[in-house]
């Protein structure tokens, strides 16, 4: 028998019946082309920076114009001392922030990725369902 293709790999179960086998046995051998093996578990990370860079912009365009900054700005013209807002509403938002990342942080270690989505799906859906509610219902 004669091959005039690329080079192939035989499956281990194959290769133990290619030993035991007769010629006329071969013409229904399963034949499996090289293929590299991919192991999910080895994805590459993500670096730092860019980690960084999607945070901030993601939560930079989230909070322009939200009732948060509405807030500091309302507070700062009334204080006449914007400088205390600023740092009164800084120290604000990282500790916020800082609560969801631990959060997020321990959530990530007791639930699957899969559930972790889903179960945002359906909160955004439900608030979704509910202001859509609010809407019709005014």
């Amino acid at each position: 028998m004669k091959l005039d293709s690329a080079p192939i790999s035989l499956s281990s179960r194959f290769q133990t019946e290619l030993k035991h086998s007769t010629e006329s046995d071969l013409t229904t051998a399963i034949i499996e082309p090289l293929q590299p093996i991919v192991v999910d578990s080895q994805k590459k990370q993500k670096s730092a920076t860019a980690i960084f860079g999607t945070t901030f912009i993601t939560i930079f365009l989230a909070e322009i114009g939200d009732k948060t900054q509405l807030s500091t700005l309302l507070m700062s013209a009334e204080s006449h001392s914007p400088w205390v807002v600023f740092l009164g509403s800084a120290v604000a938002l990282v500790t916020t922030s800082f609560l969801g990342v631990l959060l997020g942080s321990w959530i990530a270690n007791r639930l699957s990725p899969k559930i972790v989505e889903k179960s945002a799906g359906v909160m955004l859906l439900l608030i979704a369902v509910m202001l859509f509610w609010d809407v019709v219902s005014s």
